[in-house]
């Protein structure tokens, strides 16, 4: 059989995050990628110009279009923009029972430019929460989900993490990208307890997509078989490795994206 992983999020016309980020790493990682496009961005390495909400009807029609043919296997979910299109994702959801989902809580930019509407927050965490395998916030979106301030060292973190798993989350990965110091620290919650992933943080600007290939690669290693913890330390693994071939890349004036395809394209640069 061949493993399936369903994108549903934005699109990315500079090609380094949302459904084109997910869809290489999908790609990369030996997976067939399927997508529902949620939201077109006018966007480059620089920030987000505009954006263009797919109607939620039409949002609900490709997912169910996806459901009757595919086979799919695990399913990743990015960015949603506004309520409307989340109740739209999550009925469509109901098509997938059983099937693992990855809920990205993608609210802002590494531009700053918001990607979701103050009001949805609120419906993201009462809808789509609770189906969610596992969530997958950075700082901000976590103090976001909790209408708190950003946890600024481990402790404040595993506090959130357990916060976000008393509202509603069965499984909780907070990333520690957005914190200062040598070390990036992801925190890791699910019932058997707290898990850390850390590795060196690289010295490099160009970490576009980041998040995006993350929770993607989590969905990938679900969608061919691996457990949840499993699946967040290989994902874990990929980024680090991504980021890290990144600069052998020359894309764009800005923030460039991370290096998906780093373990089959000849290396390139010094």
């Amino acid at each position: 059989m061949t493993a399936i992983a369903l994108t549903i999020a934005g699109s990315d016309s500079c090609g380094g995050a949302g459904i084109q980020a997910d869809l290489k790493t999908f790609s990369a990682l030996g997976v067939y990628g399927a997508s529902v496009i949620t939201a077109l961005t006018a966007q480059n390495t620089r920030g987000v110009e505009a954006v263009h909400v797919v109607p939620p009807d039409f949002v609900l029609a490709q997912i169910e279009a996806v459901a009757r043919d595919l086979k799919v296997n695990a399913i990743k979910i990015g960015m949603l923009a506004t309520s409307a299109v989340i109740e739209a994702v999550a009925e469509g959801l109901k098509a997938f029972a059983g099937v693992p989902v990855v809920l990205d809580p993608v609210m802002v930019a590494a531009s700053g430019d918001a990607l979701l509407d103050e009001d949805a927050v609120a419906t993201l965490r009462s809808l789509l929460m609770p189906r969610a395998t596992l969530i997958t916030p950075n700082l901000p979106e976590a103090a976001k989900l909790l209408g708190s301030a950003e946890a600024r060292d481990e402790r404040e973190m595993g506090e959130q993490a357990r916060a976000l798993k008393r509202i509603g989350a069965k499984a909780v990965l907070i990333k520690g990208g957005h914190s200062e110091g040598p070390k990036a620290l992801d925190l890791y919650l699910d019932e058997e307890g707290e898990m850390r992933l850390e590795a060196a943080r690289v010295a490099t600007s160009n970490t576009h997509g980041t998040g995006c290939t993350l929770s993607s690669a989590i969905a990938a290693e679900l969608a061919k078989g691996a457990s949840l913890r499993e699946a967040v330390v290989k994902a874990k693994a990929y980024v680090t490795a991504a980021i890290g071939a990144a600069d052998q890349l020359h894309i764009g004036q800005g923030r460039g994206p991370v290096h998906h395809f780093h373990a089959l394209w000849p290396k390139r640069g010094p």
